[in-house]
Formats: C-alpha cells, structure tokens, sequence
C-alpha cells in the first residue's frame, strides 16, 4: 500500500515527547519494546470471517506473534471481532479492510506480498518447509465451513498447510492459524535480514499507541500543537 502520510520524523517525535508527559515511562518503555519485536514481513488475510469469536482469535494472535498489520476482505460480511475475547488487542495490531478478493489481493501483491493460501486439501508446503526468506508474505485464511475462495486459489502463489496424522482433515481456524503463525514468525526471526519494522514505521505506531492511551489525547495535542 502507498504511504500518503507526509508528516516527518520530527512532526511524530515532537507529539511523542509530549503525550509521555501523561503517561507512566514504564508505560512507554513496553510500548517501545513492543515495538522492537513488531514485522509487516508476514502478513494476514482472512475472507469475510463472520463469526466474531474467529475474528477476536485471530486479532490476538497477532497480536501475540508480533503481526502489525491484518487485512480483512468484508465482501459478504463485516469483520467483526468480539472486543471483550480480543481483550484490547486490537488497539495494537493495525487492521486495514478490503471490500473484495480481487482488491485485496491487488493491493497485496502491488505491496510485494507473496500470496499464501492455507488449505488442507493442496499438498505443498508445511510450516517447517516453507521458504520464509525468498521475501514478505500474506497468509491467506478463510471461514471454517467454506475454507478459500477460488478466487484466492487463482490468485495464490504458494500453498500452505499443517499435516494431519489423525482422522480429522483439519483443525479449526483458529488453532491452524495460532499454529502456523507461531512457527512461520519464530523462523522468520531466526532466517530473515531486517524483518523488523523501519524506524519511521516505529515512530509512527508509537504516536497512535500513545494517542491511544492517553485519555483526550487530542484536545491535549490541539492546545499545544495547534495555533489559533
């Protein structure tokens, strides 16, 4: 995706300094922290996830893996995770809603996201051989009844999936994508060049965790950046 944000470095680090003003350094420093474990390297992809407890699920996962960005497709249903189950975690993690396949998977590739679809029923990679460094990646995951579209299937570059030794063909939604993410941002950590975020990318996700975080954040901003 384009950035069109043309604010600079110093514009970020000026209000930064400020709202820490109103907030504990401990608080900052695990912020900053977090922010040091954080990727867009990996990315994921659900389509139309309707039910909310999958949705939450996967918000946190995120979260938890140290995914910053999750795209959602809402082409037959709206993305709606359950804010009590995500437990906050959706104030971290930034998630950016396509209104189609098509447009989402465009946006994706234009971005240089290698598409990777997770299906039981196509025999290629697992998560222990799939190649996490011939470059960045969108995970692909659909609803637990209807799986991915064809759509994604036309349009994907890999195909990924947990082997089963048992009798079930596949585990719900949620653990597959607990699982895979898991190991997929362990190995990444382990075998990539500069999976983390760019400074500026940091400092951009610092200034809205803090807004975030900060009761009135923007009337506190307005009377000291803005001038009348």
């Amino acid at each position: 995706m384009k950035n069109t944000d043309s604010k600079g470095t110093q514009w970020y680090q000026e209000r930064i300094e400020y709202l820490a003003e109103f907030m504990t350094p401990e608080r900052k420093i695990v912020m900053e922290q977090t922010l040091t474990m954080r990727t867009n390297y990996m990315t994921i992809l659900t389509e139309n996830m309707f039910h909310p407890l999958n949705a939450s699920a996967l918000v946190r996962h995120c979260e938890a893996f140290g995914i910053q960005e999750m795209h959602n497709i809402e082409e037959s249903c709206t993305f709606s995770p359950d804010i009590k189950i995500a437990q906050g975690s959706h104030r971290w993690v930034d998630l950016i809603s396509h209104a189609t396949t098509p447009e989402a998977i465009a946006r994706l590739k234009e971005s240089g996201y290698r598409i990777v679809a997770t299906s039981p029923h196509k025999d290629d990679t697992t998560p222990e051989t799939f190649d996490v460094t011939k470059g960045k990646f969108a995970l692909v995951f659909g609803t637990e009844h209807i799986g991915i579209s064809d759509e994604v299937i036309g349009a994907a570059d890999e195909f990924l999936k947990i082997p089963m030794c048992g009798m079930v063909e596949s585990l719900n939604v949620s653990a597959s994508a607990a699982i895979i993410m898991y190991m997929l941002s362990q190995r990444i950590r382990e075998d990539v060049p500069r999976w983390e975020l760019e400074p500026e990318e940091q400092i951009k996700i610092l200034y809205r965790w803090m807004k975030s975080s900060v009761k009135d954040a923007d009337p506190i901003l307005n009377r000291k950046f803005i001038k009348y």
